[in-house]
């Protein structure tokens, strides 16, 4: 119990030195956002995901089988958006490949204008889902969890992919001790997928009691608040910015 809670403590604050810094709290953020966003998308734009291209791939065979309540558009437009981002984060990974505060602070704010985008959309919208704006929030939101999804591969953070969390369910379980493991950074396993319960748990409530504006504006202000805190280390020279091996 001791070495969970001090693996946790070591993620949320990173010691002096740590080889990647402060990575870790700022895409456990970004994990929330994603839990946040994928609430948005599934239970107010009718069951299709942005970041969970998984659950897409699944809806879409569904969709094309009939299955009731399922969009085939829907999934392929967000499918057709994640690559969309994905690219462009795989260009943001290349041109700041030395140095990971630039590439995450770059990313992160073209990531926090397509939420704003979003955002805005919601609220031209008057907080109904018509055709229009829900189809402008899945290219927006899509786009913006492709490029968060690529740059935070590119980041090499173990554990913390910010979007999927099968394989970090998967070592929970087949690192652990009784599964004969040494169960590395289980903290860290178990705060990632406590922040993405927590998005959407928050998201879901937010949806059910309050509006779809309220979410997606969270969801922008976390954004913000991580382009602000990572924007500082822009010029940062710390080892944690460099390429890890």
């Amino acid at each position: 119990m001791r070495g969970l809670l001090t693996d946790a403590a070591r993620t949320l604050v990173p010691p002096k030195g740590d080889r990647h810094g402060p990575l870790p709290p700022l895409m456990l953020g970004l994990t929330v956002v994603t839990g946040l966003i994928d609430a948005v998308t599934y239970l107010a734009l009718g069951h299709v995901f942005v970041a969970n291209m998984t659950g897409n791939v699944v809806f879409l065979g569904f969709a094309l089988a009939g299955a009731p309540g399922l969009s085939a558009p829907a999934s392929l437009v967000s499918m057709a958006s994640f690559l969309a981002g994905a690219l462009a984060g795989g260009r943001f990974a290349t041109r700041y490949a030395a140095h990971r505060g630039r590439m995450l602070t770059a990313a992160t704010a073209v990531q926090t204008v397509l939420v704003a985008g979003a955002v805005l959309a919601v609220a031209l919208g008057h907080d109904e889902v018509t055709g229009p704006v829900k189809y402008a929030l899945v290219v927006l939101l899509g786009v913006a969890m492709g490029l968060q999804n690529a740059v935070a591969r590119r980041l090499g953070v173990p554990d913390l992919t910010t979007t999927v969390l099968t394989l970090t369910l998967t070592g929970l379980a087949a690192d652990s001790v009784p599964a004969g493991g040494a169960a590395p950074r289980p903290g860290r396993r178990i705060l990632s997928v406590l922040a993405m319960f927590l998005g959407a748990l928050v998201g879901a409530l937010l949806l059910r009691h309050a509006s779809l504006l309220l979410v997606v504006a969270l969801a922008l202000v976390l954004l913000a608040a991580a382009l602000v805190a990572v924007r500082r280390h822009w010029s940062s020279d710390a080892d944690w910015t460099r390429p890890q091996s």
